[in-house]
Formats: C-alpha cells, structure tokens, sequence
C-alpha cells in the first residue's frame, strides 16, 4: 500500500475526506477527494470541532472513519491497497454534535459533545466494527459524561483496550471507563486534570499518558492505576504558547509534539522511559507566523511530522532526526481545504 494521508472538510454541505500521497522524501501530492455521506458543521473559525481525533484510521490500514458533526453522523470507509477509499456507509452518532474518535480492534467510540444550550448533553457511544468496515451500535452502549456540558475533546485507549479516555474540556476532568469483553463499558472514575482544559492525548506503549491543557498551555503526563486513578507523573508542564491543544508522539516514543494554535508554534518535549516531561524547544510552524497549527500526526515511519493549519488551510510538513528535533521542509498549500473550518487529519 503507498504512503497516505488524509484530512477532512468539515464542510456543512458535502463533508469530504481528501486523500493525499506521502513520497519517499515525505512530500505531499493531493490525489482525491471523498464524500462523506454527511455533512460538517462549516463552522468558519480555526478549531470549529474543538477535538482532537475526528478522522482516524484502523491500525492495520484498512479502514478509515470520520465524523460528520453537521449531520450528527459517523462516516466508515474502506482503504484499498491502492490507498483508494470506498464509503461503506454512514451511521447515526448516538448523540449531538460527533467531535472525536477512537477504535480498539472491533470497537469504535465517538464522543458527541452536545450542544451550548445544555438540550443535548455530552455523552460516548460505542459501536462494533464489522469485517467491511460498516458499523452497528452496540446496544445500550452510550454514556454519559460527568456533566451534561462536559465538552468532550478527545477520547482514547489504553494500549491494552481495557481502558478509555475521555477529555473534559469544561469540567476540567479526565473521565476513565473500564472497557468490557462486549465492548461495552463500566463506570467511570472521574479524575481531575493537573491542569486547566484538558484538550488532546496520546498513550504511549507502556500504558502512560499525554494529556495537553489548553487552558495551562502545558502537557502532562500520567500513570493510571487498575481501579482508573489517575496518578501524575510530570504535571502541568508549561511551554510559554498558547491555545495548546493537540499532540503526537514520535515512533519511539522519546519526543511529543503539541501544536500551540494561538502562537503559531509547534513545542517539542522530550518523554523519559518513567514518563517524565522537558521542553525542549518552540518552533515555528510556519514563517509568516499566522497558520494557527492544530490537529498533527507522525507518519508511521517515524520520519515526518505533519500539522494541519487551521487559518490557511495548508499543511506543514517537518523532517523528524533522531534526537527529535524538527525541521519545516514543506508548507502544502494544493491541499483542496477550506482555508478555515477544516479539521482532522490521519496517516497511513
């Protein structure tokens, strides 16, 4: 299967999944452009979903699933070994307003983040994953969160799938659900966040995990306990930016990357074996310093860093060394985005 990446629309009339070519050297090419089946919210402001993970891809490749938060939808498609996609279907989400994503082998959660005026309140839903990409909601399978108004911003598993996720974003909580055989979950334990806006977060192999504060502009890290405690490791990590957001981790591990959308700058951490925090550096994401940086992804050879510029519509693509740095190489501007609205981005 070549190279591929994606980023999505999030436009309110056609939502569409634009698929673009990854080159040996890590350039991109646009390829072509997918339907949904839904619609975005065509929200025109940098972050409009206000997540992290709204377009995601199966760990196999075979699969995408994107969320349509106009239509109140979850779009599944196909991934051929030509990097071609082919909509399976498109499923209600369970909820109001579908921000973000997460799947475990067979399993699928969405987390819908409502809506301001408190009628429809935040909640996940699960689903199975059938062996066509086609989704069936499994029953009884939706949860609320701690508050009706949670604003749920990302969600994820643990690497062994008996755990997930949630970000809080207007409680200040990080909600865990233990994960049944079923795929159906048991109750939360609601821990609070180190620091304000809990936003994007990352597991790493051995069961750690990044959460970024968008409120703080810091990144933490955490151990989780059997019973879902939260116990911190390095708290609150402060980079001096702002509207720190999102986050990726590099193929060993060794180094995070935040996307710090109000000052146009990329921080770079480095990540210890205990799960310990450092800065290392800001850099910026783009010269003429108004790209506002948001959803980012590693390439799955580890060489490349990739961040979606929620006020152009461009992408930057940055060479990842070995001792973690980065360095621009390419801002993408043929991208066929909005050059604001846009959001979600994943990498084959």
């Amino acid at each position: 299967m070549p190279n591929m990446f994606f980023a999505m629309s999030n436009s309110s009339d056609n939502n569409q999944v634009i698929a673009f070519l990854r080159n040996n050297d890590g350039m991109l090419t646009r390829m072509k452009e997918y339907k949904t089946g839904g619609n975005g919210t065509g929200i025109q402001k940098v972050d409009p979903l206000s997540s992290q993970g709204s377009l995601i891809v199966s760990r196999d490749g075979s699969m995408l699933f994107a969320v349509n938060s106009g239509s109140n939808s979850i779009s599944s498609f196909n991934i051929s070994n030509q990097g071609e996609l082919t909509l399976v279907g498109t499923v209600p989400s369970g909820g109001t307003t579908p921000n973000c994503l997460a799947m475990f082998g067979n399993i699928l959660y969405v987390a819908n983040s409502g809506n301001a005026d408190n009628q429809a309140t935040s909640n996940i839903t699960g689903f199975q994953i059938n062996s066509d990409s086609s989704l069936n909601r499994i029953s009884g399978a939706t949860y609320l969160m701690s508050s009706p108004n949670a604003r749920p911003s990302c969600i994820a598993f643990n690497p062994s799938g008996n755990k997930l996720v949630v970000s809080e974003l207007s409680t200040n909580k990080l909600s865990i659900f233990p994960v049944k055989s079923d795929g159906s979950l048991m109750q939360a334990t609601t821990n609070d966040s180190n620091g304000a806006g809990p936003f994007g977060s990352a597991f790493l192999s051995n069961g750690f995990l990044l959460v970024t504060e968008a409120g703080a502009n810091a990144l933490s890290s955490y151990a989780i306990t059997d019973s879902g405690r939260l116990s911190v490791i390095s708290g609150s990590v402060v980079n001096g930016q702002s509207a720190t957001c999102w986050v990726s981790v590099n193929k060993n591990e060794q180094f995070a990357y935040t996307s710090n959308a109000g000052s146009n700058t990329i921080t770079v951490y480095s990540v210890n074996q205990n799960g310990s925090l450092a800065i290392m550096r800001n850099v910026s994401n783009n010269p003429n310093g108004t790209s506002a940086p948001i959803d980012s992804g590693v390439s799955k050879d580890g060489k490349n860093l990739y961040v979606l510029n929620g006020n152009e519509g461009t992408i930057s693509n940055f060479s990842i060394m070995q001792n973690g740095e980065i360095n621009l190489l390419q801002i993408f501007e043929d991208t066929g985005l909005p050059q604001i609205g846009a959001q979600g981005l994943a990498i084959l």
